[in-house]
Parts: structure tokens; sequence; C-alpha cells
């Protein structure tokens, strides 16, 4: 980690130098919670009688950044960002080039967002979770090639394998993960379509199966004067497979099986099905003020019969009051809860409510 703030921090001191033009910005999050756990397990975490925990959180939110747009020219450009994590060392958040082409289209080759990045929802807690993972898809950011012209945009990425844990065969991918996706914006309202697509072979030497995920998301929005709505839902196979992240506000034993099982002993994968959505409903009450609730649901079923279905829920509301351009403050309280559908097993759920802090300079 070292290297990587001796490599920005020359950067910074060459940039005047350089014939490129170096647009340098950077945040800081500090992330201040009251949370509250109820295991639902009869104390079997702490126990007899003991199945609730209370912790204060007061730390940096995990994605505090600094970062820089470079554009070299009309057609060359790219961009890079260094991320803090919760214990201040360094990683790579992004870097990547771009090619603007004459007719405005561009190819882009590097780590950033994939097209399915929508961030639709701005629910603070979990390090900006924004219902990540509980509602809405999400891949993050990863090397690619993408190319775009106007509202549409192809990406091929780098592929996702996830071997069977009991077996651990070879994994053998022949293609790169792909999404394809197309915007349209108005003046009052946004409409998004996204499909992604990935699959690879799990072979241990006489057997061999083939692994697929796919992810179709449908979302949109509109502003109706000082409100706002968004929604979003999306159907899709296999993603722990395919590399989704989330959720981002895990809370006790929420860990849904989010990926295909495979049985070593007959060589079979069963897939698992996955449905998500989101609503956000908010309202801009000055430019000091916007107010906005949420709630987001995902589900998860193993395509066998009777196999029962894990269910996520967050819904929150917070305000996020600007005390000065580049200073703001999101309050915020919600809850988080997980239903295994299982007679008898625990259905855990997490209360949380505090404020995120954020500096931009």
């Amino acid at each position: 980690m070292k290297k990587l703030f001796i490599i920005f921090a020359i950067l910074c001191l060459a940039a005047p130098a350089m014939a490129a033009d170096w647009n340098f910005y950077g945040n800081y999050r500090l992330a201040t919670w009251y949370i509250t756990d109820d295991y639902d397990d009869n104390g079997a975490e702490f126990g007899p009688g003991l199945d609730k925990d209370a912790d204060l959180q007061w730390q940096n939110g995990g994605n505090s950044r600094i970062g820089a747009n470079v554009k070299v020219n009309d057609q060359i450009g790219g961009g890079v960002e260094i991320g803090f994590d919760v214990g201040s060392d360094m990683y790579t958040r992004k870097i990547f080039g771009t090619y603007t082409f004459g007719g405005g289209s561009q190819l882009l080759i590097g780590k950033t967002y994939t097209p399915t990045a929508l961030f639709y929802s701005n629910s603070v807690f979990g390090g900006d979770g924004d219902l990540l993972g509980i509602g809405e898809f999400y891949n993050s950011r990863q090397d690619m090639i993408q190319w775009k012209a106007g509202g549409f945009k192809v990406a091929l990425i780098t592929p996702s394998v996830q071997g069977d844990a009991l077996g651990d065969p070879e994994t053998n991918t022949m293609l790169p993960k792909i999404e394809v996706g197309y915007g349209l914006k108005g003046d009052a309202f946004f409409l998004d379509i996204i499909g992604g697509y990935q699959t690879y072979e799990l072979d241990e030497g006489t057997r061999a199966e083939d692994v697929a995920s796919y992810i179709g998301i449908l979302g949109g929005g509109a502003n109706f004067g000082a409100f706002f709505a968004k929604a979003q839902v999306h159907m899709a196979r296999n993603i722990g497979n395919y590399g989704s992240n989330g959720p981002y506000v895990e809370g006790p034993t929420m860990t849904p099986n989010t990926g295909a099982v495979i049985d070593t002993v007959n060589w079979t994968v069963t897939d698992n099905d996955n449905v998500g959505g989101l609503l956000v409903l908010g309202f801009n009450v000055s430019e000091m003020w916007t107010i906005e609730a949420g709630v987001g649901t995902e589900s998860y079923e193993v395509d066998v019969a009777n196999a029962p279905k894990e269910m996520l829920l967050q819904y929150y509301l917070n305000a996020t009051i600007n005390v000065a351009p580049g200073f703001f403050i999101v309050p915020e309280v919600g809850m988080v809860t997980y239903d295994p559908d299982v007679a008898g097993a625990p259905e855990p759920e997490r209360f949380y409510f505090g404020a995120k802090w954020q500096i931009n300079f």
C-alpha cells in the first residue's frame, strides 16, 4: 500500500509539468452509527437468553477516496481513484483510459463501474450501502473493455468464477462476462434497461458441468416538481457465481446462498434464482435539505422442489443536510431483516440510526 501512496504522490507533484490536464478531487466520509442486532437464536450467540447486541460505530466509512480525472486531448483521457478502507489502508478503486472517436462514441479500457452500477438509492449506512445487494444488483468496479455511444453501453468484463468448496474442481473460462445496457434521459424522467451474462466450466477431469449466470434489470424514475421517485426490479440466476456484491449492511447471520449448488457426488449444478427490487421516494425541501425514504428487497431460491426462499429486506428514512458547499451530513434511521423461510430458523434483524459526515475537497 505504501507503493500506491508513493506513486500517487509522484503523480500529484508531476502533474503541473505534464501535458495532460489533471483535475484532482477527494473526500473523507465518517460513519457514526448506533447499531442494535437481534440474532433471534435463543441465545446461541452469547448464551441462554442473550441474543441481542448493541454497538457504536465511529470510523472511516470505508469508501473515502482521492482521485483525478485526466484529459490529454480531445481523444485521449482517463481517470484514477485510490480508496481508503475502514482501517485507512489504501486500495485501487479505479484506473482506466478512454479513447473518444470522432463521432462522439467512446472506448474505455481499465477498471471502473460496470454498466449494471446504477445507484438509485442514497441510503448511507454500510459505507453508502445504497440498497446494493438488497434491492439493487451491483457488480462493483471491474477490469473491462467498454464501448458507449449515447445512452448505449456494451462491456466485456473479467469473468468471476466460483469453484465448489467441497471438490474444488478446476474452472475453465472461455468467454468474458458481458453486460449490455441502454439509458434514456429526459428533463423529468429516466429509464434504464440492462442485461448481463456469464458462463464457465467446472472440470474434474472425467466430469464437467457448465455454470451459467444472467441478470436482467429494468428501472427508472421521474421528478414531479420538488418530489422524485425511483424504482427498479431485476431477475437473475446464480449471481454469486456472476460476482455480485452485497449486501453492504449485512447483519448477524444474514448470509443467504447466492450461487449455484454444486453436487460433486452426482455431478450436477442446481441453479439459484434471484429476484429483487427497490422503491425510493424523496422531496427536495430546499437547496439545504433533501428528505428520502426507501425500501429494498432481495430473495433467493434454489431451483428444486420445496426449496426454502431466503429473503432480505431493508427500509430507511434519511435527510441530506448541506452545511456548506462541499460539506454535508446525512442522518439516517433504518432496519434490515433476514428471513430464511425455514421452520424454526432464526430471523435476525439489524436496527440502526446515526449519520454519515462527508467533506469533499
